[in-house]
């Protein structure tokens, strides 16, 4: 811009006197000025300091404007522009400028710069070392634990943070409820097993004894031939119920497919077979004659099944089966009037393999696994099953189920 201004005045001047004051009034306080003419020839030189003496310059027609770095290592910027001379000839001007002031104002950005990067610095390494521990110790800790329960078959657990309750104290509270879940469910699995290898190992020795008593005195002895027959055949039935069971189970456990079944006439059927197989006498009170629910009829018969053929075992007496709605909901029951559950063993009572008289469900030909299928079928349609029981007086098994909303059905 100061450029444009110097060739405008110097198209007024009308001599070299007058060109050369003009020149030097528009100098660059730490600049200079050139004029060459069309022979090269420097025909006005106006210096500001000997730092320009060694920068060469020549005659040229078109402008330039460019960053030079002589030989004393300060950049100078220069521009080249021809113009009319006072003369009326096409001389060339140079104009240059020390960038003195740029250098030491990049020099003091420099340093001011790097003290800046030095304070911010020197906090942000602090802050991210202390977050870093904040937030890595944790998952650090969890990865270590996890492969320490890998590797050395534990159950570890880690300790959580009280003092935070941000999303890493959730991860551990979940990592150690998962670590109890695991280690809950392992140890019913190995529980599971173990019953289930004693409940079938005792009937294959009984049946072994048997055979190896009939090997020895079999023979000779046609009451001890009949008896050895008779529990080989006992225990086969029991071993085949408990697989039965065993498969039914897990079959459970598997996707039904479920549509409508009515539940009244699975209770009525159940309870007439029962009458005729074991000739007991067995009560039933309703409020309904037909009413419907979701699910599977075969598995809800199991259920049934289960329920009435466990209160016939452990009562001599009559039982009593109830069937009746209420808010939306099909209540089953089936009441014994035997000995009873403590409360102790009610919170046991659908265990696999639990029985409350180890004794009589031997005799029974119980092995502990029924109520635990019912239990989970009814938890499969949607269901709960509960027992309400008091010692020496009886027990009361009641099954609960949704009702399936047809236009046919009662609403209670």
């Amino acid at each position: 811009m100061q450029t444009e201004v110097l060739v405008g005045r110097l198209s007024n001047a009308t001599t070299a006197e007058e060109a050369g004051e003009v020149i030097k009034a528009f100098l660059p306080a730490n600049g200079m000025a050139k004029v060459f003419s069309n022979e090269g020839k420097a025909l006005e030189f106006k210096l500001t300091g000997e730092a320009y003496k060694t920068l060469e310059g020549a005659f040229q027609a078109e402008e330039s404007r460019e960053i030079i770095r002589p030989e004393r290592g300060v950049h100078v910027a220069v521009i080249t522009k021809p113009i009319i001379w006072y003369d009326g000839s096409i001389v060339t001007l140079q104009i240059s400028d020390n960038l003195v002031e740029l250098a030491d104002t990049m020099t003091i950005l420099f340093y001011v710069l790097v003290i800046a990067s030095i304070i911010f610095l020197i906090p942000t390494l602090i802050g991210s070392t202390v977050l870093s521990r904040f937030l890595l110790n944790p998952i650090e800790k969890l990865t270590n634990t996890m492969k320490e329960n890998i590797r050395d078959r534990k159950w570890n657990k880690i300790e959580h943070r009280n003092h935070s309750r941000d999303e890493l104290y959730e991860m551990e509270v979940t990592f150690n409820e998962m670590i109890d879940q695991l280690k809950t469910n392992y140890e019913k699995q190995e529980d599971f097993v173990s019953n289930a290898s004693h409940e079938l190992k005792t009937p294959i020795q009984i049946v072994k004894s048997y055979a190896q008593l009939m090997e020895r005195r079999g023979m000779d002895n046609p009451e001890l031939l009949q008896e050895s027959i008779q529990a080989i055949d006992s225990e086969a039935d029991r071993m085949k119920k408990l697989v039965e069971q065993l498969l039914a189970l897990a079959k459970n456990k598997k996707n039904v497919v479920h549509k409508e079944v009515e539940f009244h006439q699975l209770v009525e059927h159940s309870i007439v077979t029962f009458k005729q197989a074991y000739g007991r006498e067995i009560e039933f009170h309703k409020n309904i004659e037909s009413i419907y629910v979701m699910g599977s009829a075969d598995q809800l018969e199991q259920i049934i099944y289960i329920l009435i053929d466990n209160a016939l075992k452990y009562s001599k007496e009559k039982i009593v089966v109830s069937l009746f709605t209420y808010n939306g909901e099909v209540i089953f029951s089936v009441q014994d009037f035997g000995n009873g559950i403590s409360e102790e063993e009610q919170e046991r009572i659908f265990e696999r393999f639990y029985r409350v008289d180890k004794a009589r469900s031997r005799e029974t030909g119980g092995t502990g696994l029924g109520l635990s299928i019912a239990l989970t079928i009814a938890e499969e349609h949607n269901g709960k099953l509960t027992v309400e029981s008091t010692e020496g007086e009886g027990s009361t098994f009641t099954l609960v189920l949704p009702i399936l909303k047809k236009k046919s059905q009662p609403t209670e």
